[in-house]
């Protein structure tokens, strides 16, 4: 096989399960937490490490921000044998219960982004894959996180949520975020909706956990808002996670 384009490498790894942060930054700590962990591959905001879990090989790559970026790594990802991912990112909350520091595990997300309509329409649900979702679940209560589950907004546009009033479409941005909240959604953040259309298009399994940093609505609202920037508890929490789908699937 020849390497692949953008991620620069192809299927000598032997991967099956892949981490997926945002940033390239994270990546070699999300390494850390796996056993023989070593540099693979660097091209264009794909870094890339090497680990192993129970004897497993497993792929730390980034991804950088947004939804293209993100299903382009995916696409390739698949293509050198990848077939499970687990996004580890960063959200901000929006249901009150959602504060600084916990961790949401998406089960789906709502496409408001561009990516997904150029892969099915717009009408076809984002949802996370079961198993990885509930091995995200059992990871969490293990690790001793508090954790939330349910639905995300995934956004293309980082300021036309922070700052929608000088945004030409700020009422239409203000509007739906307002519908968003009354409807039950925990977060905001920018990849996991390419992430899941794009798995369940190539027939690969994709789930996501979500580090909240704060929570703009409580701070609306006059309530307790702390900031967390520290990925850690996601980071475990997936590890985990993939630790307990390994082991299943070796039963």
């Amino acid at each position: 096989m020849e390497k692949q384009y953008h991620i620069g490498f192809d299927d000598s790894h032997g991967a099956l399960y892949a981490i997926l942060p945002g940033d390239p930054g994270r990546v070699e700590k999300i390494a850390a937490y796996l056993d023989n962990p070593r540099f693979f591959c660097q091209n264009r905001e794909y870094t890339t490490w090497l680990g192993e879990i129970d004897g497993k090989t497993v792929m730390v790559m980034s991804t950088g921000m947004g939804g293209p970026s993100t299903a382009i790594g995916v696409e390739e990802l698949f293509t050198t044998g990848v077939r499970n991912f687990i996004r580890v990112g960063t959200c901000g909350g929006i249901a009150l219960q959602v504060t600084g520091g916990d961790v949401v595990i998406a089960t789906g997300s709502i496409r408001m982004e561009g990516t997904t309509r150029e892969y099915v329409p717009i009408e076809f649900p984002a949802v996370a894959n079961l198993d990885i979702t509930n091995a995200l679940v059992e990871a969490a209560v293990r690790t001793g996180q508090k954790w939330h589950t349910g639905i995300v907004q995934c956004k293309d546009s980082f300021y036309g949520q922070h700052s929608p009033d000088r945004m030409p479409v700020g009422y239409q941005l203000k509007n739906k975020w307002a519908a968003w909240k009354k409807a039950g959604c925990l977060a905001s953040e920018m990849e996991s909706a390419a992430l899941f259309i794009v798995s369940q298009v190539l027939g690969a399994r994709a789930g996501c956990i979500l580090n909240v940093v704060w929570n703009q609505e409580r701070e609306k609202a006059g309530l307790d808002n702390p900031r967390c920037h520290d990925t850690e508890p996601a980071i475990k929490t997936a590890v985990e996670a993939l630790r307990i789908l390994i082991r299943n699937e070796l039963m």
